[in-house]
């Protein structure tokens, strides 16, 4: 008997949940004419992983089958779980649904693999061109990019979706070939660099004032797995700086190894500390936002970020000699090196110091955490009186560490 369209909602939006990449920020494009839909939208449904996390935006899966065998997928073939596959007219027809009922913001259309990638990769190309091209549909649509799929095919995706996305899976080659050999990081990274061509070549011609049709306006993301094999924090983050130069990424996502049903014996376990997955993103951010490098925040001597510790801050006290730091003088790139201190404040500093001088109170106004920064900065009012010790600075700097350490 055929399965309802209810009923395969709930079996392909509960398989697209493993997925973390589905952030719906970074696109403002603004589509001309009558439609249905916006980018900047509320009205999101959430999706929840096995250990209670909550991914925002509607995630489904054209079809939970797959040819492939990685290890580590629910929806790999040999997998004991129940089969459902979408039909093209099904998830336009339900994403226009949801979206007049306010449901969602956009759509995230991944799949498995059906016949080939390029078949596939047809499928979810003919989704988002019907619901651009038939039906005026203006939402944030994000489509994953399918292995095996040809440059035509993810040049004509860009064209119709705001965000695209290859998971490279896994941090490492060697990773990949032991949990997913029938995938090769070689060929994933040429289909980055295929959308990132053609994203640069949109963004060349708008220069040019010449006006191109819209490819990807919000990149191109990916994620990575983390957990399922012994690979170092270093290695992970020495990997991600990599891919945000080489196909200039908006994101990449690290997604914790959670146990899944039915789980094949070369997987660990036990789930991995959520709080890891948290560190990495912190070192993300240093990294893209903060000045940071790899070999900075994870030296060769310590690979592993710490969990009771931000790297941040982890950062600071192996650089003690870096601080204080006089707020009044040092420099930007400087002050972003402060535990406590981000990009809006340090901007704030810097615009308020060319016309006085900064002092403790001056920091509150900023809404800056005095108690925080205090043991790294002098001010005009202000000299730390004595070194404070590394758990201090902890209690300090990150008070909420041990009660999130408990909670996960």
């Amino acid at each position: 008997m055929p399965l309802s369209v209810d009923k395969k909602l709930a079996i392909l939006a509960d398989a697209a949940k493993y997925d973390a990449s589905c952030a719906s920020s970074g696109s403002n494009t603004q589509r001309k004419g009558d439609g249905v839909g916006s980018t900047e939208g509320m009205g999101i449904c959430h999706s929840y992983t096995p250990d209670g996390r909550c991914v925002s935006l509607l995630k489904i899966l054209m079809t939970n089958y797959c040819i492939f065998d990685c290890k580590f997928c629910i929806n790999r073939v040999s997998s004991n779980v129940q089969r459902a596959r979408f039909s093209v007219s099904e998830v336009v027809n339900l994403t226009l649904e949801f979206y007049k009922r306010n449901y969602i913001e956009g759509l995230f259309l991944s799949s498995g693999i059906i016949r080939n990638g390029e078949y596939t990769m047809e499928q979810m190309v003919a989704i988002a061109k019907e619901l651009r091209e038939v039906h005026g549909y203006k939402g944030y649509i994000h489509l994953k990019a399918i292995p095996g799929a040809s440059k035509e095919l993810l040049e004509d995706a860009g064209r119709y979706a705001d965000r695209l996305s290859i998971n490279v899976e896994l941090p490492t080659e060697d990773d990949l070939s032991e949990l997913a050999p029938e995938k090769d990081r070689v060929s994933l990274e040429t289909d980055m660099q295929v959308i990132k061509f053609k994203i640069d070549e949109t963004k060349d011609a708008k220069k040019a004032r010449l006006k191109p049709p819209a490819f990807s306006p919000a990149g191109q993301s990916t994620q990575m797995i983390v957990g399922a094999t012994p690979t170092t924090d270093r290695t992970i983050m020495t990997n991600a700086s990599q891919l945000y130069q080489t196909h200039s990424l908006r994101r990449v996502y690290y997604s914790a190894f959670s146990p899944i049903p039915d789980s094949h014996s070369d997987l660990p376990l036990v789930q991995p500390p959520l709080l890891r997955e948290h560190r990495l993103y912190q070192t993300d951010w240093l990294l893209r936002f903060y000045g940071f490098n790899v070999n900075e925040v994870l030296p060769e001597s310590d690979p592993e970020l710490r969990l009771d510790m931000d790297p941040k801050l982890s950062w600071a006290i192996r650089n003690k000699d870096f601080f204080p730091l006089d707020i009044n003088k040092a420099s930007k790139q400087a002050l972003l090196r402060v535990p406590g201190m981000g990009p809006r404040t340090v901007d704030k500093i810097v615009r308020e110091r060319r016309f006085h001088k900064i002092r403790l109170d001056h920091l509150k106004q900023l809404r800056c955490s005095v108690k925080k920064v205090k043991p790294f900065i002098v001010t005009a009012d202000y000299w730390p009186e004595r070194e404070a010790s590394e758990q201090q600075l902890i209690q300090l700097v990150e008070p909420e560490t041990k009660q999130l350490a408990l909670a996960l």
